[in-house]
């Protein structure tokens, strides 16, 4: 139990990091790739790069009917649209900005979790839980929220969309994708969402335009392995273990890891702002965890 525990906790810091660092990296590659053929390649790579490990690892691939379903699924609303979405608006919009605009994504978990996951605990501290990390996430970015709404709301509400396409997925793999392992979970969705999203560059985009320099190497290949093959497996193997809404507070997490990266490596300024935010975001991880914190309390003392 403690090695499931430490297991749970390294795997939940290991996807906060990484995936804090993601929003960067999207950005980097956008200066010499266009969307979609930035997407696809990371996506395509990330698929085949997840088969060479179920070969090695002779991990089963499930084939019945539910799995398949679930495949083209989370293919297209877990990845060709919500990243399309994403690496579209980031063209027009701040990273640190696309970052706190997807903490709508705890709130859609919260909301499908209600809707189509009976068992699963949605009390009122999981609600508290979303709504402090939001509120802190604001405090934080409040100063750099200086965007020409009437020009990129298109670019917002992409990004909205996104955050809401991903919660319902969440809950969905969370209520029927209990069968499938780590890897398979992520494999036929990202060969599917590769292919479709390299189609559709070469039918939309003006591929005389794509720069394979340095950065758009970088960009495609971290995000490929960290980004995609690690975080995502480790994402799914969380999913069967904890709670959805707990789990998805770690996109409040990632934003705080993009300051205190900042503030590490760039020297960049950490201010009081800051530090009340992230004190109010780890508020509402700790009421996200109160019933389970409490039922620990309670069994210690008998």
């Amino acid at each position: 139990m403690k090695a499931e525990k430490a297991k749970i906790i390294i795997g939940y810091t290991f996807i906060s990091l990484v995936w804090g660092s993601t929003w960067l990296a999207i950005r980097l590659g956008l200066d010499s790739l266009s969307p979609l053929i930035s997407a696809g390649l990371r996506f395509f790579i990330a698929s085949i790069l997840i088969f060479v490990v179920i070969k090695m690892r002779n991990a089963p691939l499930q084939k019945d009917r539910t799995s398949i379903k679930l495949y083209f699924f989370m293919g297209f609303l877990s990845f060709v649209i919500p990243f399309g979405l994403v690496y579209w608006a980031e063209q027009f919009i701040p990273s640190g900005l696309t970052s706190v605009l997807f903490g709508v994504f705890p709130f859609s978990v919260f909301l499908f979790s209600l809707i189509l996951l009976e068992n699963e605990e949605t009390d009122k501290y999981k609600l508290i839980s979303v709504v402090l990390g939001f509120i802190g996430i604001l405090i934080i970015f409040y100063d750099g929220f200086q965007v020409d709404i009437k020009n990129h709301i298109l670019g917002l509400v992409a990004v909205i969309v996104s955050a809401l396409f991903q919660g319902l997925v969440a809950v969905v793999i969370k209520r029927w994708g209990g069968h499938l392992n780590s890897f398979s979970m992520n494999g036929p969705p990202l060969l599917i969402a590769g292919i479709s999203m390299i189609f559709l560059a070469f039918l939309f985009e003006d591929s005389s335009k794509w720069i394979f320099d340095e950065n758009a190497i970088f960009s495609i290949l971290y995000l490929a392995v960290f980004g995609t093959v690690l975080a995502f497996s480790t994402y799914f193997w969380l999913l069967k273990r904890i709670n959805a809404v707990i789990l998805s507070l770690s996109s409040f997490i990632t934003p705080i890891i993009a300051v205190l990266l900042g503030w590490l490596i760039l020297n960049e300024n950490l201010s009081q702002q800051v530090l009340l935010g992230t004190l109010f975001v780890l508020l509402g991880i700790l009421f996200g965890n109160f019933n389970a914190l409490k039922k620990s309390y309670l069994l210690k003392r008998k």
